[in-house]
Protein backbone atom coordinates (compact mmCIF):
# COMPACT_ATOMS: atom_id res chain seq x y z
CA UNK A 1 0.00 0.00 0.00
CA UNK A 2 2.69 2.64 0.73
CA UNK A 3 4.70 1.38 -2.57
CA UNK A 4 1.57 2.24 -4.58
CA UNK A 5 1.09 6.04 -2.27
CA UNK A 6 4.58 6.74 -3.08
CA UNK A 7 4.54 5.73 -6.80
CA UNK A 8 0.79 7.98 -6.86
CA UNK A 9 2.98 10.77 -5.71
CA UNK A 10 5.69 10.24 -7.41
CA UNK A 11 3.42 10.28 -10.63
CA UNK A 12 1.77 13.71 -9.76
CA UNK A 13 4.81 15.58 -9.45
CA UNK A 14 6.05 14.44 -12.86
CA UNK A 15 2.62 15.28 -14.15
CA UNK A 16 2.80 18.43 -12.68
CA UNK A 17 6.21 19.68 -14.20
CA UNK A 18 5.15 18.57 -17.32
CA UNK A 19 2.33 20.15 -17.75
CA UNK A 20 3.37 22.94 -15.79
CA UNK A 21 3.08 26.10 -18.31
CA UNK A 22 3.55 30.02 -17.17
CA UNK A 23 1.91 31.50 -20.25
CA UNK A 24 -0.93 28.69 -19.93
CA UNK A 25 -1.63 29.11 -16.46
CA UNK A 26 -2.25 33.17 -17.08
CA UNK A 27 -5.44 31.91 -18.67
CA UNK A 28 -8.33 32.00 -16.00
CA UNK A 29 -9.85 28.87 -15.16
CA UNK A 30 -11.00 26.87 -11.78
CA UNK A 31 -7.77 26.47 -9.15
CA UNK A 32 -7.80 22.80 -8.89
CA UNK A 33 -5.27 21.05 -5.91
CA UNK A 34 -1.58 20.57 -6.11
CA UNK A 35 -0.09 18.26 -8.34
CA UNK A 36 -3.62 16.84 -9.18
CA UNK A 37 -4.78 19.93 -10.88
CA UNK A 38 -8.67 19.57 -11.79
CA UNK A 39 -7.96 15.99 -12.05
CA UNK A 40 -10.93 15.32 -9.35
CA UNK A 41 -13.08 17.86 -10.12
CA UNK A 42 -14.98 15.45 -12.31
CA UNK A 43 -15.30 12.74 -10.86
CA UNK A 44 -18.70 13.16 -10.33
CA UNK A 45 -22.02 12.27 -11.54
CA UNK A 46 -22.59 12.73 -15.56
CA UNK A 47 -25.33 14.78 -15.07
CA UNK A 48 -23.76 16.94 -12.56
CA UNK A 49 -20.95 17.18 -14.65
CA UNK A 50 -23.27 18.37 -17.67
CA UNK A 51 -24.16 21.16 -15.35
CA UNK A 52 -21.04 22.24 -13.96
CA UNK A 53 -19.76 23.22 -17.10
CA UNK A 54 -22.94 24.95 -17.86
CA UNK A 55 -21.10 26.84 -14.18
CA UNK A 56 -17.98 27.13 -15.32
CA UNK A 57 -18.70 29.02 -18.38
CA UNK A 58 -21.10 30.90 -17.09
CA UNK A 59 -18.56 31.99 -14.35
CA UNK A 60 -15.70 32.76 -17.21
CA UNK A 61 -17.59 34.35 -19.81
CA UNK A 62 -14.83 34.10 -22.47
CA UNK A 63 -13.01 31.16 -22.16
CA UNK A 64 -11.63 29.06 -19.70
CA UNK A 65 -8.24 26.25 -19.23
CA UNK A 66 -8.53 23.00 -17.01
CA UNK A 67 -5.63 20.85 -16.90
CA UNK A 68 -6.29 17.02 -15.97
CA UNK A 69 -3.86 14.58 -15.37
CA UNK A 70 -1.34 15.73 -18.62
CA UNK A 71 -3.90 17.02 -20.79
CA UNK A 72 -4.27 21.05 -20.93
CA UNK A 73 -6.97 22.18 -22.43
CA UNK A 74 -8.79 25.17 -23.08
CA UNK A 75 -12.63 25.47 -23.33
CA UNK A 76 -14.58 27.90 -25.68
CA UNK A 77 -17.98 29.16 -25.64
CA UNK A 78 -16.99 32.32 -27.37
CA UNK A 79 -17.81 32.91 -31.12
CA UNK A 80 -14.98 34.96 -32.11
CA UNK A 81 -12.34 32.91 -30.49
CA UNK A 82 -14.52 29.39 -31.71
CA UNK A 83 -13.32 30.94 -35.69
CA UNK A 84 -10.33 31.34 -34.97
CA UNK A 85 -9.53 27.60 -34.27
CA UNK A 86 -12.38 26.26 -36.82
CA UNK A 87 -11.42 28.10 -39.62
CA UNK A 88 -8.19 26.59 -41.79
CA UNK A 89 -6.53 23.90 -41.95
CA UNK A 90 -4.46 24.12 -39.39
CA UNK A 91 -6.18 23.10 -36.35
CA UNK A 92 -8.48 20.33 -38.12
CA UNK A 93 -7.11 16.94 -35.95
CA UNK A 94 -9.90 15.97 -33.18
CA UNK A 95 -9.25 16.18 -30.03
CA UNK A 96 -8.23 13.06 -27.19
CA UNK A 97 -11.50 12.65 -26.72
CA UNK A 98 -11.80 10.66 -29.81
CA UNK A 99 -9.55 8.49 -28.86
CA UNK A 100 -11.56 6.97 -26.33
CA UNK A 101 -14.56 5.74 -29.30
CA UNK A 102 -11.57 4.71 -32.11
CA UNK A 103 -12.00 1.54 -30.65
CA UNK A 104 -15.09 1.26 -32.19
CA UNK A 105 -14.87 4.07 -35.17
CA UNK A 106 -11.36 3.08 -35.52
CA UNK A 107 -10.31 6.28 -37.93
CA UNK A 108 -12.97 6.55 -39.98
CA UNK A 109 -14.47 10.43 -41.58
CA UNK A 110 -15.21 11.36 -38.00
CA UNK A 111 -11.85 10.44 -36.11
CA UNK A 112 -9.34 10.44 -39.00
CA UNK A 113 -6.77 13.41 -39.37
CA UNK A 114 -4.28 14.51 -41.58
CA UNK A 115 -4.05 13.17 -45.44
CA UNK A 116 -6.37 9.70 -44.53
CA UNK A 117 -9.07 12.30 -43.66
CA UNK A 118 -8.77 14.73 -46.56
CA UNK A 119 -8.80 11.59 -49.01
CA UNK A 120 -12.17 10.15 -47.32
CA UNK A 121 -13.81 13.43 -47.07
CA UNK A 122 -13.09 13.74 -50.97
CA UNK A 123 -14.05 10.08 -51.38
CA UNK A 124 -17.71 10.30 -49.62
CA UNK A 125 -18.45 13.75 -50.39
CA UNK A 126 -20.14 12.74 -53.98
CA UNK A 127 -22.59 10.38 -52.17
CA UNK A 128 -24.22 13.63 -50.74
CA UNK A 129 -24.82 15.05 -53.89
CA UNK A 130 -28.28 16.86 -54.29
CA UNK A 131 -29.05 14.13 -57.15
CA UNK A 132 -28.15 11.13 -54.67
CA UNK A 133 -30.19 13.06 -52.27
CA UNK A 134 -33.10 13.06 -54.41
CA UNK A 135 -33.00 9.43 -54.95
CA UNK A 136 -32.70 8.79 -51.17
CA UNK A 137 -35.79 10.66 -50.72
CA UNK A 138 -38.54 7.90 -51.93
CA UNK A 139 -36.73 5.66 -49.29
CA UNK A 140 -36.99 8.15 -46.64
CA UNK A 141 -40.70 8.86 -47.29
CA UNK A 142 -41.27 5.18 -46.69
CA UNK A 143 -40.04 5.04 -43.66
CA UNK A 144 -41.89 8.02 -42.40
CA UNK A 145 -44.95 6.55 -43.41
CA UNK A 146 -43.74 3.49 -41.41
CA UNK A 147 -43.02 6.12 -38.61
CA UNK A 148 -46.82 7.56 -38.77
CA UNK A 149 -48.28 4.99 -38.89
CA UNK A 150 -46.66 3.08 -35.97
CA UNK A 151 -47.06 5.93 -33.31
CA UNK A 152 -50.54 5.68 -34.78
CA UNK A 153 -50.60 2.91 -31.84
CA UNK A 154 -49.92 5.63 -29.31
CA UNK A 155 -52.92 7.81 -30.20
CA UNK A 156 -55.01 9.49 -26.93
CA UNK A 157 -52.78 7.64 -25.14
CA UNK A 158 -52.02 10.11 -21.87
CA UNK A 159 -47.95 9.65 -23.13
CA UNK A 160 -46.20 8.06 -25.70
CA UNK A 161 -42.38 8.24 -25.40
CA UNK A 162 -40.73 9.32 -28.45
CA UNK A 163 -36.80 7.72 -27.97
CA UNK A 164 -38.11 3.95 -29.58
CA UNK A 165 -40.04 5.43 -32.35
CA UNK A 166 -37.74 8.21 -33.51
CA UNK A 167 -34.14 5.52 -32.85
CA UNK A 168 -36.42 2.98 -35.20
CA UNK A 169 -37.42 5.77 -37.95
CA UNK A 170 -33.47 7.20 -38.03
CA UNK A 171 -32.06 3.89 -37.77
CA UNK A 172 -34.27 2.67 -40.84
CA UNK A 173 -33.82 5.82 -42.89
CA UNK A 174 -29.55 5.66 -42.96
CA UNK A 175 -29.77 1.33 -43.61
CA UNK A 176 -32.18 1.99 -46.78
CA UNK A 177 -30.44 4.97 -48.15
CA UNK A 178 -27.00 5.41 -47.54
CA UNK A 179 -26.17 1.73 -46.78
CA UNK A 180 -28.55 0.21 -49.37
CA UNK A 181 -30.13 -2.13 -46.82
CA UNK A 182 -33.51 -3.01 -46.07
CA UNK A 183 -33.64 -4.56 -42.45
CA UNK A 184 -35.55 -7.35 -42.18
CA UNK A 185 -36.98 -8.93 -38.22
CA UNK A 186 -33.92 -10.24 -37.57
CA UNK A 187 -31.60 -7.42 -38.52
CA UNK A 188 -34.18 -5.13 -36.30
CA UNK A 189 -33.34 -7.20 -33.63
CA UNK A 190 -30.05 -6.77 -34.00
CA UNK A 191 -30.63 -2.97 -34.50
CA UNK A 192 -31.97 -2.42 -30.83
CA UNK A 193 -29.03 -4.34 -29.87
CA UNK A 194 -26.93 -1.95 -31.92
CA UNK A 195 -28.90 1.30 -30.16
CA UNK A 196 -28.36 0.33 -26.81
CA UNK A 197 -24.73 -0.45 -27.47
CA UNK A 198 -24.40 3.08 -29.03
CA UNK A 199 -25.89 4.32 -25.65
CA UNK A 200 -23.57 2.50 -23.43
CA UNK A 201 -20.41 2.91 -25.47
CA UNK A 202 -20.63 6.57 -24.71
CA UNK A 203 -21.33 6.33 -20.86
CA UNK A 204 -18.21 4.45 -20.67
CA UNK A 205 -16.38 6.66 -22.85
CA UNK A 206 -17.35 9.44 -20.25
CA UNK A 207 -16.59 7.18 -17.58
CA UNK A 208 -12.96 6.36 -18.98
CA UNK A 209 -12.41 10.23 -19.92
CA UNK A 210 -13.00 11.29 -15.76
CA UNK A 211 -10.33 8.65 -14.69
CA UNK A 212 -6.96 9.59 -15.93
CA UNK A 213 -5.51 6.44 -14.85
CA UNK A 214 -7.65 4.65 -17.81
CA UNK A 215 -6.25 6.51 -20.42
CA UNK A 216 -3.85 3.91 -21.56
CA UNK A 217 -5.06 0.90 -23.76
CA UNK A 218 -3.49 -1.54 -21.51
CA UNK A 219 -5.23 -0.60 -18.22
CA UNK A 220 -8.28 0.05 -19.30
CA UNK A 221 -8.68 -3.39 -21.55
CA UNK A 222 -8.54 -5.39 -17.74
CA UNK A 223 -11.21 -3.25 -16.29
CA UNK A 224 -14.50 -4.77 -15.98
CA UNK A 225 -15.74 -1.45 -18.23
CA UNK A 226 -13.17 -2.16 -20.75
CA UNK A 227 -14.63 -5.49 -20.76
CA UNK A 228 -17.96 -4.89 -21.20
CA UNK A 229 -16.95 -2.45 -24.30
CA UNK A 230 -14.97 -5.40 -25.80
CA UNK A 231 -18.58 -7.39 -25.61
CA UNK A 232 -20.43 -3.86 -27.40
CA UNK A 233 -18.03 -3.85 -29.75
CA UNK A 234 -18.41 -7.41 -31.13
CA UNK A 235 -22.50 -6.81 -31.14
CA UNK A 236 -21.96 -3.46 -33.25
CA UNK A 237 -19.18 -4.75 -35.38
CA UNK A 238 -21.60 -8.44 -36.25
CA UNK A 239 -24.74 -5.66 -36.94
CA UNK A 240 -22.44 -3.56 -39.06
CA UNK A 241 -21.10 -6.73 -41.35
CA UNK A 242 -24.52 -7.75 -41.40
CA UNK A 243 -25.32 -4.63 -43.39
CA UNK A 244 -22.16 -4.42 -45.51
CA UNK A 245 -22.64 -8.20 -46.64
CA UNK A 246 -26.65 -7.66 -46.94
CA UNK A 247 -25.01 -4.89 -49.66
CA UNK A 248 -22.13 -6.65 -51.11
CA UNK A 249 -24.46 -9.85 -51.75
CA UNK A 250 -26.30 -7.68 -53.94
CA UNK A 251 -23.74 -6.19 -55.69
CA UNK A 252 -21.95 -9.25 -56.48
CA UNK A 253 -25.64 -11.02 -57.62
CA UNK A 254 -25.85 -8.58 -60.67
CA UNK A 255 -22.67 -9.99 -62.17
CA UNK A 256 -20.31 -6.61 -61.85
CA UNK A 257 -23.15 -4.57 -64.05
CA UNK A 258 -23.46 -3.08 -60.89
CA UNK A 259 -20.63 -0.97 -61.61
CA UNK A 260 -20.58 2.98 -61.59
CA UNK A 261 -17.48 4.93 -63.53
CA UNK A 262 -15.16 6.83 -61.16
CA UNK A 263 -11.90 8.34 -61.73
CA UNK A 264 -9.54 9.22 -59.09
CA UNK A 265 -6.40 11.12 -58.47
CA UNK A 266 -4.52 12.15 -55.69
CA UNK A 267 -6.60 13.66 -52.99
CA UNK A 268 -9.92 13.71 -54.78
CA UNK A 269 -12.86 11.28 -56.44
CA UNK A 270 -15.32 12.39 -59.24
CA UNK A 271 -17.90 10.59 -60.99
CA UNK A 272 -17.69 9.92 -64.43
CA UNK A 273 -20.69 10.65 -66.75
CA UNK A 274 -23.98 11.23 -64.46
CA UNK A 275 -24.41 8.38 -62.29
CA UNK A 276 -24.78 8.60 -58.66
CA UNK A 277 -24.63 5.97 -55.76
CA UNK A 278 -25.21 5.44 -52.24
CA UNK A 279 -22.44 5.98 -49.87
CA UNK A 280 -22.11 2.11 -49.08
CA UNK A 281 -21.87 1.38 -53.07
CA UNK A 282 -19.43 4.05 -53.26
CA UNK A 283 -17.36 2.39 -50.85
CA UNK A 284 -17.60 -1.07 -52.61
CA UNK A 285 -16.94 0.89 -55.84
CA UNK A 286 -14.09 2.20 -54.53
CA UNK A 287 -13.20 -1.44 -52.94
CA UNK A 288 -12.94 -2.90 -56.44
CA UNK A 289 -11.23 -0.22 -57.90
CA UNK A 290 -8.35 -0.95 -54.90
CA UNK A 291 -8.74 2.42 -53.73
CA UNK A 292 -9.74 1.17 -50.15
CA UNK A 293 -10.02 -1.77 -48.35
CA UNK A 294 -12.51 -3.74 -46.36
CA UNK A 295 -11.51 -2.46 -42.85
CA UNK A 296 -11.95 0.73 -44.49
CA UNK A 297 -15.10 0.22 -45.55
CA UNK A 298 -16.19 -0.82 -41.79
CA UNK A 299 -14.53 1.80 -40.30
CA UNK A 300 -16.61 4.74 -42.94
CA UNK A 301 -19.88 2.07 -42.44
CA UNK A 302 -19.80 2.33 -38.71
CA UNK A 303 -19.23 6.33 -38.84
CA UNK A 304 -22.35 6.73 -41.05
CA UNK A 305 -23.91 4.72 -38.70
CA UNK A 306 -23.88 6.03 -35.96
CA UNK A 307 -23.84 10.14 -37.06
CA UNK A 308 -26.65 9.53 -39.55
CA UNK A 309 -29.13 7.69 -36.69
CA UNK A 310 -28.50 8.98 -33.29
CA UNK A 311 -27.88 12.76 -34.24
CA UNK A 312 -31.04 12.66 -36.46
CA UNK A 313 -33.00 11.24 -34.08
CA UNK A 314 -32.03 13.42 -31.41
CA UNK A 315 -33.40 16.27 -33.42
CA UNK A 316 -36.47 14.97 -34.52
CA UNK A 317 -37.41 14.01 -30.57
CA UNK A 318 -36.39 17.53 -29.53
CA UNK A 319 -38.25 19.20 -32.20
CA UNK A 320 -41.32 17.24 -31.67
CA UNK A 321 -41.37 18.13 -28.19
CA UNK A 322 -40.72 22.07 -28.74
CA UNK A 323 -43.56 21.85 -31.04
CA UNK A 324 -45.84 20.10 -28.67
CA UNK A 325 -44.99 22.65 -26.09
CA UNK A 326 -45.46 25.59 -28.84
CA UNK A 327 -49.08 25.08 -30.19
CA UNK A 328 -48.47 28.51 -32.34
CA UNK A 329 -45.65 27.18 -34.20
CA UNK A 330 -47.18 23.90 -34.51
CA UNK A 331 -49.89 25.25 -36.50
CA UNK A 332 -48.05 27.33 -38.59
CA UNK A 333 -46.21 24.43 -39.62
CA UNK A 334 -49.53 22.08 -40.36
CA UNK A 335 -51.05 25.67 -42.17
CA UNK A 336 -47.71 25.70 -44.30
CA UNK A 337 -48.47 21.75 -44.99
CA UNK A 338 -52.14 22.52 -46.03
CA UNK A 339 -51.10 25.02 -48.30
CA UNK A 340 -48.77 22.59 -50.05
CA UNK A 341 -50.62 19.63 -50.12
CA UNK A 342 -53.94 20.08 -49.15
CA UNK A 343 -55.86 17.31 -48.23
CA UNK A 344 -53.74 14.65 -50.99
CA UNK A 345 -52.05 12.31 -48.97
CA UNK A 346 -49.24 12.40 -51.76
CA UNK A 347 -45.81 12.25 -51.51
CA UNK A 348 -43.80 15.49 -51.07
CA UNK A 349 -41.37 16.29 -54.32
CA UNK A 350 -37.86 17.70 -53.25
CA UNK A 351 -39.77 21.36 -54.52
CA UNK A 352 -42.73 20.83 -51.69
CA UNK A 353 -39.67 20.55 -49.33
CA UNK A 354 -38.05 24.22 -50.81
CA UNK A 355 -41.66 25.69 -49.78
CA UNK A 356 -41.21 24.22 -46.11
CA UNK A 357 -39.56 27.27 -44.70
CA UNK A 358 -41.34 27.53 -41.23
CA UNK A 359 -40.93 23.73 -40.48
CA UNK A 360 -37.13 24.66 -41.54
CA UNK A 361 -37.29 27.59 -38.93
CA UNK A 362 -38.47 25.24 -36.13
CA UNK A 363 -35.96 22.46 -36.69
CA UNK A 364 -33.10 25.26 -36.95
CA UNK A 365 -33.99 26.75 -33.78
CA UNK A 366 -34.73 23.15 -31.93
CA UNK A 367 -30.98 22.56 -33.20
CA UNK A 368 -29.88 25.79 -31.79
CA UNK A 369 -31.30 24.83 -28.20
CA UNK A 370 -30.72 21.65 -28.40
CA UNK A 371 -27.42 20.96 -30.74
CA UNK A 372 -27.21 16.97 -31.16
CA UNK A 373 -23.29 17.03 -30.43
CA UNK A 374 -22.98 19.52 -27.86
CA UNK A 375 -19.27 19.78 -27.65
CA UNK A 376 -16.57 19.05 -30.34
CA UNK A 377 -12.73 18.73 -29.54
CA UNK A 378 -9.61 19.98 -31.74
CA UNK A 379 -5.69 19.29 -30.93
CA UNK A 380 -4.32 22.88 -31.23
CA UNK A 381 -1.59 22.07 -33.88
CA UNK A 382 1.04 25.44 -33.14
CA UNK A 383 0.93 28.27 -30.62
CA UNK A 384 -1.09 31.06 -31.36
CA UNK A 385 -2.61 33.58 -29.03
CA UNK A 386 -6.47 34.39 -28.15
CA UNK A 387 -6.97 37.87 -26.88
CA UNK A 388 -3.88 38.38 -24.46
CA UNK A 389 -3.75 34.32 -24.04
CA UNK A 390 -1.31 32.26 -25.40
CA UNK A 391 -1.75 28.87 -26.29
CA UNK A 392 0.57 26.71 -26.85
CA UNK A 393 0.63 23.56 -29.25
CA UNK A 394 -0.31 20.56 -28.19
CA UNK A 395 -3.11 22.09 -26.19
CA UNK A 396 -7.00 20.39 -26.60
CA UNK A 397 -9.47 22.43 -27.53
CA UNK A 398 -13.30 21.78 -26.47
CA UNK A 399 -16.06 23.99 -28.25
CA UNK A 400 -19.02 24.21 -26.24
CA UNK A 401 -21.79 24.02 -29.06
CA UNK A 402 -24.67 24.11 -26.32
CA UNK A 403 -23.26 27.04 -24.87
CA UNK A 404 -22.29 28.91 -27.38
CA UNK A 405 -25.66 28.85 -28.52
CA UNK A 406 -27.53 30.06 -25.58
CA UNK A 407 -25.52 33.13 -25.39
CA UNK A 408 -27.45 36.08 -24.28
CA UNK A 409 -24.80 38.77 -26.10
CA UNK A 410 -26.00 36.54 -29.86
CA UNK A 411 -29.66 35.88 -28.73
CA UNK A 412 -32.57 37.42 -27.77
CA UNK A 413 -34.18 35.33 -24.87
CA UNK A 414 -31.50 32.79 -25.57
CA UNK A 415 -33.61 30.06 -23.47
CA UNK A 416 -36.93 30.69 -25.37
CA UNK A 417 -38.11 28.75 -28.73
CA UNK A 418 -38.17 31.54 -30.91
CA UNK A 419 -38.26 30.42 -34.76
CA UNK A 420 -38.92 33.25 -36.31
CA UNK A 421 -35.11 33.86 -35.53
CA UNK A 422 -34.22 32.54 -38.99
CA UNK A 423 -36.97 34.31 -41.00
CA UNK A 424 -35.12 37.09 -40.99
CA UNK A 425 -31.03 37.84 -41.84
CA UNK A 426 -29.16 36.49 -38.70
CA UNK A 427 -27.95 39.00 -35.93
CA UNK A 428 -25.46 36.84 -34.50
CA UNK A 429 -22.23 36.16 -35.38
CA UNK A 430 -21.54 33.63 -38.28
CA UNK A 431 -20.06 31.00 -35.92
CA UNK A 432 -22.42 31.39 -32.63
CA UNK A 433 -24.56 29.24 -34.55
CA UNK A 434 -22.97 25.56 -35.62
CA UNK A 435 -25.45 22.64 -35.03
CA UNK A 436 -23.39 20.56 -37.76
CA UNK A 437 -19.87 22.28 -36.68
CA UNK A 438 -18.47 24.55 -39.48
CA UNK A 439 -15.13 24.94 -41.19
CA UNK A 440 -13.74 22.14 -43.51
CA UNK A 441 -14.48 19.66 -41.04
CA UNK A 442 -18.62 20.50 -40.49
CA UNK A 443 -21.01 17.74 -41.47
CA UNK A 444 -21.07 16.43 -44.67
CA UNK A 445 -24.71 14.84 -44.03
CA UNK A 446 -25.92 17.93 -43.32
CA UNK A 447 -28.45 18.50 -46.15
CA UNK A 448 -29.67 14.85 -45.51
CA UNK A 449 -30.42 15.11 -42.02
CA UNK A 450 -32.35 18.20 -42.52
CA UNK A 451 -34.52 16.71 -45.34
CA UNK A 452 -35.21 13.71 -43.51
CA UNK A 453 -36.00 15.33 -40.64
CA UNK A 454 -38.48 17.61 -42.56
CA UNK A 455 -40.05 14.44 -44.68
CA UNK A 456 -40.64 12.66 -41.16
CA UNK A 457 -42.07 15.98 -39.08
CA UNK A 458 -44.26 17.12 -42.13
CA UNK A 459 -45.86 13.48 -42.89
CA UNK A 460 -46.86 13.10 -39.01
CA UNK A 461 -48.47 16.83 -38.35
CA UNK A 462 -50.25 16.23 -41.44
CA UNK A 463 -52.17 13.29 -39.80
CA UNK A 464 -51.30 13.83 -36.11
CA UNK A 465 -51.31 16.30 -33.51
CA UNK A 466 -48.78 16.82 -31.16
CA UNK A 467 -49.68 17.46 -27.10
CA UNK A 468 -47.27 18.75 -24.71
CA UNK A 469 -46.54 16.04 -21.81
CA UNK A 470 -42.55 16.69 -21.35
CA UNK A 471 -42.09 20.65 -21.12
CA UNK A 472 -38.35 22.12 -21.73
CA UNK A 473 -37.89 22.75 -17.91
CA UNK A 474 -38.78 19.06 -17.30
CA UNK A 475 -35.64 17.85 -19.27
CA UNK A 476 -32.57 16.85 -17.38
CA UNK A 477 -29.07 16.49 -19.12
CA UNK A 478 -26.52 13.79 -18.99
CA UNK A 479 -22.99 14.19 -20.18
CA UNK A 480 -21.83 12.14 -23.22
CA UNK A 481 -20.78 12.84 -26.79
CA UNK A 482 -24.32 13.49 -27.82
CA UNK A 483 -26.58 15.22 -26.16
CA UNK A 484 -28.56 12.58 -23.83
CA UNK A 485 -31.17 12.98 -21.03
CA UNK A 486 -31.54 11.34 -18.19
CA UNK A 487 -35.30 10.49 -18.65
CA UNK A 488 -37.66 9.66 -21.94
CA UNK A 489 -39.08 12.34 -23.04
CA UNK A 490 -43.11 12.09 -24.06
CA UNK A 491 -45.79 13.69 -25.57
CA UNK A 492 -49.19 13.02 -26.20
CA UNK A 493 -50.76 12.00 -29.95
CA UNK A 494 -54.15 12.86 -31.35
CA UNK A 495 -55.75 12.57 -34.59
CA UNK A 496 -55.94 16.13 -36.61
CA UNK A 497 -59.22 16.82 -38.17
CA UNK A 498 -58.52 19.52 -41.10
Amino acid sequence: MLLILESFIVISILVYWVTKNTEFDKIPGPPGILLLNNTLDFLMDPVKMFYYFRMLSNKFKRLYRLKIGPVKAIILHNPEDIETVITGTTNNTKGFLYDFIQPWLQEGLLTSKGSKWHYRRKLLTPAFHFNVLTNFKSAIEESSQRFVETLGKEINRSETNLTPYVNDFALNSICETAMGTKLDEEDANFGKMYKEGIYKLGQYAVYRAQRIWMYPNFVFQFTSIGRKQAKILKILTSFRDRVIENRRNYYNNLNNNFTYDLTYAENSVEFVGKKKMALLDLLLQAERDGVIDADGIGEEVDTFMFGGHDTSANTLQFTMMLLANHQDAQEMVFNECYNIFGTSDRSGTMADLAQMKYLECCIKESLRLYPPLPVITRKIQQTFKLEKYEIPGGTECAILIFDLHRRADQYVEPQEFRPERFQVEPTWHPYAYIPFSAGPRNCIGQKFAMMEVKLALSALLRRYRLLPVTKPNDIIFVTDYVLRVKDPIYVKLEERSV
